[in-house]
């Protein structure tokens, strides 16, 4: 099932994820602040975890700007664990593996292709969300390298 993708201008949707912790996550746990939520396919590969290094890399500077960080997959919390220990991430991360999850609703949990081969996967997007819980800025279809940096300067111009 493929959803029709947000808009700039809309609601992000406020669907609960797992933390590495065993808690919850969702968009108003961030109500009157900045937001960046970034989706990737999967823990442990090349390109997320570059993009997950230049995050967490950019951390402090995403707080001085008063933006909070959210690193997305379907990799379970265990996993996440893991790629946290590993390469000492501090982005936050979660995990959106429930059914009709976070990026089911955003429509980016959808088929793909690959030599020939059909699957599921997640299409690498970020959201830059206000602190009124609307959609200010959508990257679809990131290329990872200088990305942290350009979301940085988007979430300093908000």
């Amino acid at each position: 099932m493929t959803t029709a993708r947000p808009n700039v201008g809309d609601t992000f949707p406020d669907i609960a994820m797992e933390t590495p912790e065993g808690g919850s996550v969702k968009a108003s746990d961030f109500a009157g602040r900045k937001l960046v939520v970034f989706f990737y396919p999967k823990d442990s590969t090349p390109g997320c975890t570059t993009e997950n290094i230049e995050f967490s890399g950019l951390k402090g500077e995403f707080e001085a700007a008063g933006t909070a960080l959210l690193g997305v997959s379907k990799d379970s919390a265990k996993k996440h664990q893991n790629f946290i220990a590993k390469h000492d991430l501090t982005a936050p991360l979660a995990s959106d593996a429930e059914e009709n999850g976070l990026s089911d609703a955003l429509g980016i949990w959808t088929e793909k292709q690959n030599y020939g081969r059909t699957y599921m996967g997640m299409v690498r997007t970020t959201y830059l969300i206000g602190p009124d819980g609307k959609i200010a800025q959508i990257w679809d279809k990131v290329k990872v390298k200088d990305h942290a940096a350009k979301v940085l300067e988007a979430a300093k111009a908000l």
